[in-house]
């Protein structure tokens, strides 16, 4: 009898909830690929922009270190990877891993090669794909008329924070990656989130042909929810807004919503509401086109990030084996 070829499955977005979904899903018997955004302009990303010339890697890099190979010695170097410099003047706040790219860049020609020949140092299970290597930023202009020009202010709003986006697009163009175009095309199950939806998800869609590549394929698309709304993008959204959002660009409607139906902590939730956010309110219509699967999906522990972070982190994610395990269910494996 032959042997039935390994489902595959792309993953699209960048931050944690890539990270989250990938090192979930990698211990399934699937063929894994991650098209990671590369539009970020914030924290380290900044300086790897301005003082490199390099495009932004701290998404890329989390997508490696969640793929990596978590058995014997190589786990040392996840930790490394994912360590944040607290001292020194001109390093504090930038992680070893970044560091590592930047460095291998120069020696191996071009940061796409860095990036695969990083992916074989950390023995990943999968590939790890840039959606563009074009230099790019991302802007949002707000129904007030106001255009913010970069990611970072999107994500962590000097503006009115309420304000929703009317038009998110990339300047330059952004020309596709032909290996994210080809894993779209190819693949049986997409997963779209969970991230941030303005500056996690959409840079990738917003990239030229990315959305027609979507729009072409024949795999299932899972939009996994995120937890919560995010001041500055999705004041007040609720799930029915983020799937208008996200299929009024792709072009294409999705097969299945993932949603968290586990309260989340009181604790965490004081502590959003000082930011003006709260958890997402599930408004899905139950017999629709496409199908909401629920449950328990996040994790327990809050997030604690490092002194040395400048960036605004969320404390609830989602469970990477407990969303793993609902995207197994979905595909059938």
């Amino acid at each position: 009898m032959k042997r039935q070829a390994p489902k595959r499955v792309v993953c699209i977005g960048g931050g944690t909830g890539t990270f989250v979904a990938l090192r979930g899903l990698k211990q399934y018997p699937v063929n894994l690929s991650a098209i990671v955004t590369m539009s970020d302009s914030g924290g380290s990303n900044r300086r790897i922009r301005d003082e490199f010339g390099l495009l932004p890697t701290s998404d890329i890099r989390q997508c490696l270190v969640a793929l990596s190979d978590e058995n014997g010695g190589i786990g040392l170097l996840r930790k490394l990877f994912m360590y944040r410099f607290e001292k020194g003047k001109g390093i504090a706040g930038m992680t070893f891993g970044n560091l590592f790219m930047a460095a291998l860049t120069d020696i191996v020609g071009t940061q796409e090669e860095a990036i695969r020949q990083t992916g074989k140092v950390l023995r990943i299970k999968g590939a790890v794909i840039p959606v563009t290597l074009t230099e790019t930023n991302l802007h949002a202009t707000y129904e007030d008329g106001t255009t913010v020009s970069e990611e970072h202010l999107i994500d962590e709003p000097l503006h009115d924070g309420r304000l929703r986006i009317v038009k998110a697009y990339l300047t330059p163009k952004a020309t596709p990656n032909p290996e994210a175009v080809a894993a779209i095309r190819g693949a049986d199950m997409i997963v779209l989130g969970p991230g941030d939806l303005y500056t996690s998800l959409l840079p990738n869609v917003l990239v030229e042909g990315v959305a027609d590549a979507l729009h072409g394929t024949k795999a299932d698309i899972v939009y996994v929810l995120n937890l919560m709304t995010k001041f500055g993008q999705t004041y007040n959204f609720t799930a029915t807004d983020h799937l208008r959002v996200l299929e009024g660009i792709i072009g294409k409607s999705v097969d299945h919503v993932l949603v968290n139906t586990k309260p989340i902590p009181a604790k965490a939730l004081s502590i959003y509401a000082k930011y003006h956010e709260m958890p997402v309110v599930d408004d899905l219509p139950r017999n629709s086109y496409f199908q909401v699967v629920t449950g328990n999906l996040i994790s327990s522990a809050l997030y604690q990030k490092s002194s040395a972070d400048a960036l605004v982190r969320s404390l609830i994610r989602h469970s990477s084996d407990r969303l793993a395990a609902a995207l197994a269910a979905i595909i059938n494996i």
